[in-house]
C-alpha cells in the first residue's frame, strides 16, 4: 500500500494500529549482531516452532484485517545490553528475559501463555540478589534517557509498518506538506543538535550551507563508517531502526535540495546492510522514498555504498574520494568544506548515522523539546558503548552533561575485577584519558575536550588498576600508526617516532628524554597533520602524560611496570611456602615447559623459557596466592638471589 499524500500515512498508521491490536500478545527477540552472534535467531525459530505446535498465527500481518490469535513473535533490534544477551521482551507485560537459550523458550512460552507467571532464574538479577521484571527496571536501562535508540528493541527493523506504527515518517510528511526548507533548518539550528560523528558541528549551520552553496546535483551523505575499536553505536542504530535515518535524510535532502544520497557504512558489518536493503526496498514500495515522495512532487534516491574499512574514511573529505572511487585519503589544505565542493565537486551534505536519526523526533517534538536535554551548548543526549573492565558492558544512551561517575558506576555498575578504579578512555584511539579526579565531571563536547579528551563517536573504555596506562597509550597510537594514509609527514613519521619510543618505555629501554620528546612530537603532529587523524592521534599520549605521568616515570627511572603489566618488567615465581602440596596444573599447562619439578616437590619457573603468557596464574587454584609476579628490584631479587624473602 503506497502513501500517496502526506494525509494518506495517518490513514495507514490507522490500520496498522487497528491490525496490530489483534496481536494481544508478542514475544521479541533480539536480533543485535550480539545477541544473534549468541543464538538469538535459534531461539526465535523455537518460539515460532512451539506456537505454531498451539495453532497460533505467529506473524501478525498488520496492512489486513488478519485474525485474533494470543501470541505471536517478531525481531528487535539491539537492546544495547549485550553481555545479558540473547534478550527476550514479553509485551504487553513488558517482561525482560536474559541469556535465554533454546531450551528455555517452552518454560517461557507456558509461564506467559498457561499459568500467568514469569520465569524468575531468567530475570536480571541485581548484586543484592533481587530480580528486575521489565527492562525499564533494570539498573542498566534506568539510568539512560534514550531518543535515537528509542525503537530499537521495541520495533521489528525489517517491518516498515512497525515504524509507521509508532509514528514513522510522520516527520517527513509534515515536512513537505507543511514548512519551506528554511523553516526545516530553522528547527533543526533552534534544537541546538550537533554532528554526533566527533567533531560536533552545529548540525542547522551545516544544512544552511549547504542549501546555500551553488551547484547542481547535491548530495546527502550518512557516515556510517564507524571504525573505533570496540565501538557499535552506528551499527546498532542502522541495524535496530534504519527507517528513522532513512527518514532522517530525507528530511535534509529536502531542506538542502538535494536529490541523491549515500549510505557509507563499512562491509564488515553485514546485517547493518542487510537490514537497510530491505528498509531502502520497502520505503520505495510505500513511496517513502525515490521519485513523487507522498504524491508531493519531491524526488530523492539512497544508495548504500560499502567501505573497505579504512578508519581515515571517517574524514569527510575522504569519505567523498572513496565514495568517487579513489583511495579514501583527505584532501590537502587548503580545502573548501563538502558543504560547498563535495561529490563530483558538487555540494554534499554530510552527518553520521546518529545525527540524522535525532532529525524525525527534533521536528516531531519540536526543537525546544531536544534543547531541554543537556547542557548549555550540548544539546540533547549522548551515544556511547561502554566496554573494558565494567560490570555491565554494551550501549547506553544518556543525557549530555551527566558525569563519568554515574555513567561508570550507576549504569556500568562500578570496576569487574574487584579493583580500584583506574581511568577512563573516552573518543575512541584519537580521545584522552581521564583519571579519578575527573569522575564527576560533565560529559559533553567543550568539557571532554578541555581536559584533553574528545566525545569521538561515542566510545569509552573504563580501565582499572591494573591496566598499564603507557601500554594503553602504545596500543591506541598503534592503531592510528596503522590506520594512518600516510599522505602528510607528520602523520605518517611522527606517530611512528612515538610509537617506537613507547615501545622501547614498555620494553626497558625507555630514557628521561622521551617524555619531553614524547610531547614534543604530539603536539607537533596535533598542528602540522592535515586531517582529524593526525590532530587527535596524539590524544591518547598526552592525556596519558598528563595525568598518568608517574607510570612513565616508573617504566624509565625504576624499571618497574607499576600495574604489573608489560612482560619485560615482570617475572613469574611460584612461593613453595604457598604451595607445599603442588597439583602441577601449572607444569602440564605450560606451553614452553618452563615449569619443571619432580612430581613431590614444588615446581620452578626457569626463567629463560619463561615467555610471561601468565597461563601458570590461570590454571593456578590458588591464583596470586602460589603464583607471584614482580617487577623492578624484586626482579633482580629473584633472578640473584632466589624468591624475595627467601631463606636462601
Amino acid at each position: 500500500m503506497q502513501v500517496s499524500s502526506p494525509d494518506r500515512l495517518a490513514q495507514i498508521r490507522e490500520i496498522c494500529e487497528k491490525a496490530f491490536a489483534k496481536q494481544k500478545s508478542r514475544f521479541l527477540v533480539c536480533a543485535g549482531t550480539g545477541c544473534v552472534l549468541c543464538g538469538a535467531m535459534e531461539v526465535y525459530e523455537e518460539f515460532q516452532r512451539l506456537l505454531k505446535e498451539r495453532g497460533y498465527p505467529v506473524n501478525v500481518e498488520l496492512m489486513f484485517e488478519g485474525q485474533e490469535t494470543e501470541a505471536g513473535v517478531g525481531i528487535s533490534g539491539c537492546h544495547g545490553f549485550c553481555q545479558k544477551g540473547p534478550l527476550v521482551r514479553f509485551e504487553p507485560k513488558g517482561v525482560f528475559y536474559a541469556h535465554v537459550q533454546v531450551n528455555d523458550v517452552a518454560e517461557i512460552v507456558a509461564a506467559s501463555l498457561d499459568q500467568d507467571t514469569v520465569v524468575e532464574r531468567l530475570l536480571y538479577e541485581n548484586p543484592d540478589g533481587s530480580r528486575c521484571l521489565t527492562e525499564e527496571e533494570v539498573p542498566f536501562y534506568a539510568n539512560q534517557q534514550r531518543v535515537v535508540l528509542a525503537n530499537c528493541g521495541h520495533t521489528n527493523p525489517e517491518d516498515i509498518r512497525e515504524y509507521i506504527l509508532v509514528g514513522g515518517y510522520q516527520a517527513l510528511a509534515d515536512v513537505l506538506s507543511k514548512y519551506t526548507q528554511e523553516q526545516v533548518i530553522e528547527m533543526v539550528t533552534a534544537s541546538g543538535l550537533r554532528g554526533r560523528g566527533g567533531a560536533g558541528f552545529p548540525a542547522g549551520r551545516k544544512w544552511e550551507s549547504a542549501l546555500k552553496a551553488s551547484g547542481e546535483p547535491k548530495y546527502v551523505v550518512c557516515n556510517g563508517d564507524e571504525g573505533d575499536p570496540g565501538a557499535f553505536m552506528d551499527r546498532s542504530v542502522l541495524e535496530g531502526d534504519p527507517h528513522s535515518v532513512l527518514e532522517g535524510m530525507t528530511i535534509a535532502a529536502y531542506a538542502t535540495g538535494a536529490r541523491y544520497g549515500y549510505i557509507y557504512v563499512r562491509a564488515e558489518y553485514p546485517l547493518a546492510v542487510d537490514r537497510l536493503k530491505i528498509a531502502i526496498a520497502q520505503a520505495k514500495e510505500y513511496k517513502l522514498l525515490g521519485e513523487d515522495i507522498m504524491g508531493t512532487g519531491f524526488n530523492f534516491d539512497i544508495e548504500i555504498f560499502q567501505g573497505a574499512g579504512a578508519f581515515v574514511c571517517g574524514e569527510s573529505t575522504a569519505l567523498v574520494r572513496s565514495i568517487e572511487g579513489y583511495r579514501g585519503m583527505p584532501k590537502v589544505l587548503p580545502r573548501p568544506r563538502t558543504t560547498e565542493v563535495g561529490i563530483a565537486d558538487k555540494p554534499t551534505l554530510l552527518n553520521n548515522v546518529k545525527t540524522f536519526g535525532y532529525i524525525p523526533q527534533i521536528l516531531t517534538r519540536g526543537p525546544e523539546w531536544f534543547a531541554s536535554m543537556g547542557t548549555n551548548n550540548n544539546a540533547g543526549t549522548a551515544v556511547f558503548a561502554l566496554t573494558g573492565g565494567i560490570v555491565n558492558s554494551g550501549l547506553i544512551e544518556v543525557p549530555m552533561g551527566i558525569t563519568l561517575r554515574d555513567i561508570i558506576f550507576k549504569i556500568g555498575g562500578g570496576i569487574s575485577s574487584g579493583l580500584e578504579f583506574k581511568a577512563v578512555q573516552t573518543g575512541g584511539p584519537s580521545g584522552g584519558c581521564l583519571p579519578y579526579d575527573l569522575l564527576d565531571m560533565q560529559v559533553d563536547f567543550d568539557s571532554l575536550v578541555s581536559v584533553g579528551a574528545m566525545m569521538g563517536s561515542g566510545g569509552m573504555v573504563v580501565m582499572d588498576q591494573g591496566t598499564c596506562m603507557v601500554d594503553v597509550a602504545r596500543y591506541f597510537l598503534e592503531f592510528t600508526v596503522n590506520e594512518s594514509c600516510g599522505q602528510c609527514a607528520p602523520c605518517r613519521v611522527g606517530t611512528h617516532q612515538m610509537l617506537k619510543i613507547l615501545e622501547d618505555i614498555t620494553q626497558g629501554r625507555g630514557k628521561p628524554s622521551d617524555l619531553d620528546l614524547l610531547e614534543e612530537l604530539g603536539k607537533a603532529i596535533v598542528k602540522g597533520s592535515i586531517c582529524g587523524l593526525g590532530q587527535t592521534a596524539p590524544n591518547p599520549v598526552l592525556s596519558s602524560l598528563r595525568y598518568f605521568r608517574s607510570e612513565y616515570e616508573a617504566h624509565i627511572h625504576a624499571q618497574t611496570c607499576p600495574s604489573l603489566y608489560c612482560k619485560d618488567f615482570i617475572v613469574y615465581w611460584i612461593d613453595s611456602d604457598k604451595c607445599p602440596d603442588p597439583c602441577h596444573l601449572c607444569q602440564e599447562a605450560c606451553p614452553t615447559d618452563a615449569i619443571s619439578a619432580r612430581w613431590a616437590k614444588t615446581p620452578e619457573i626457569q626463567q629463560d623459557k619463561c615467555i610471561k603468557c601468565g597461563i601458570c596464574i590461570d590454571v593456578c587454584p590458588d591464583k596470586y596466592c602460589a603464583i607471584n609476579k614482580f617487577t623492578g628490584q624484586e626482579m633482580l631479587n629473584v633472578l640473584e638471589k632466589g624468591r624475595p624473602g627467601s631463606k636462601r
